[in-house]
């Protein structure tokens, strides 16, 4: 068994601890397991059993991100799946140009291949700004035949789903495994709740172009009117970061801050503190579909989220109340930030206990890699 994934842990993304989730799994049921992944920054590979890792080309940020960093490890890649001996399966991530490296070598090798869909790159690659209209059609190409050719495809979410059966019929079939985190780092109990500190929104986890966090930096300066102690901490890197933190400086909003990365068991004592989360998807960017993980880490430490958009995650919040839902709107994100402090102040926010069991209970990671190698059991015998 093989899993082809320029990002796994330590990286701190939801792909990389889902591979590991995976690899994890595969251990348990006493499935052999090579993971051929990318160098992480500042970790020693050495340490790694069964995780094989290649230096790759980074950007600015130090992310796996862009078309130079994906063929510096596209194009070894194919070599080093030559290089396994007698694998069974192989499982691959995007981007799609990986998934046509594992197509080509799967196909030389007569092994079959597994490909995981976290989203529609093609539809998503259409809404970039200044992106020339040859690229997304050579890539819905591209993305469209490793689907097809494909064992088995593994959709994140039933939109994704849905997607993919559209634009390939039952070529190959689609099963959806659902996502999420590792809930056992988040604990919903700490003393951070109990403090009497300014009612704080935590943005958490990468800021990009679909995401449109720049509704929260807008909506904010509204809440600071009303409540001029309130504080918003952005704990995140990502393609918007610079935009974001010029847009705050121009605007002159007092209140906002911008920290790095921290460790999961700190981020959940900092999100145990705050009023509540932010969440956005940047509606009609191709990822209308996509459900944020970053619900999932804040629910996973009892503190309700505040989400900004269109697609599942409407309903993920608003029938399982896990706080606030609304329209990519400056007006209705204030109001909802509004009224998450003074649900705070009048003793009325969802309980922390019960924003967590549901977490446990819909949003494993564990539970979505069991899923996955139940799906994949005859081409693993």
């Amino acid at each position: 068994m093989v899993i082809a994934t320029r990002l796994y842990a330590p990286e701190p993304t939801p792909a990389a601890f889902r591979h590991e989730a995976l690899f994890d799994e595969l251990g348990r049921r006493g499935i052999d397991t090579t993971v051929l992944t990318t160098t992480a920054p500042g970790h020693p590979a050495a340490e790694d059993s069964g995780v094989s890792r290649w230096p790759v080309l980074r950007d600015a940020q130090g992310h796996v991100k862009g078309y130079a960093s994906y063929l510096s490890y596209d194009i070894p890649l194919f070599l080093r799946l030559l290089a396994v001996r007698d694998p069974k399966v192989v499982v691959s991530e995007p981007p799609p140009t990986t998934g046509f490296v594992v197509l080509v070598s799967s196909m030389l090798r007569r092994v079959p291949y597994v490909y995981y869909a976290a989203d529609v790159w093609a539809d998503a690659t259409r809404t970039v700004q200044g992106v020339p209209a040859l690229v997304p059609a050579i890539l819905g190409l591209v993305e469209r035949l490793v689907w097809r050719r494909a064992s088995l495809v593994l959709a994140i979410s039933p939109g994704v789903q849905h997607r993919i059966e559209e634009l390939i019929g039952d070529a190959s079939p689609v099963v959806m495994v659902g996502n999420g985190i590792r809930v056992e780092d988040f604990s919903a109990e700490g003393p951070e709740r109990e403090t009497a500190a300014p009612p704080t929104f935590l943005y958490t986890g990468t800021v990009s172009e679909w995401h449109g966090a720049s509704v929260f930096v807008d909506a904010f300066a509204r809440v600071r009117e009303r409540h001029g102690e309130a504080r918003l901490i952005f704990f995140s890197e990502g393609a918007e970061k610079d935009a974001l933190e010029r847009r705050v400086r121009e605007n002159g909003t007092d209140g906002i801050e911008f920290r790095p990365r921290v460790t999961t068991s700190e981020l959940s004592g900092h999100l145990r503190g705050a009023v509540a989360s932010l969440a956005s998807v940047f509606p009609g960017q191709g990822y209308d579909f996509a459900i944020p993980t970053k619900i999932y880490a804040s629910t996973a430490s009892g503190t309700p989220v505040v989400y900004a958009g269109l697609g599942p995650s409407v309903d993920l919040v608003r029938d399982n109340g896990l706080g606030w839902a609304v329209d990519y709107s400056v007006d209705d994100v204030a109001d909802a930030m509004d009224e998450a402090i003074r649900a705070r102040q009048e003793d009325r926010m969802p309980s922390p206990a019960a924003l967590r069991d549901w977490t446990v209970q819909n949003a494993s990671l564990a539970a979505s890699a069991s899923t996955i190698v139940d799906a994949m059991g005859p081409y693993l015998r």
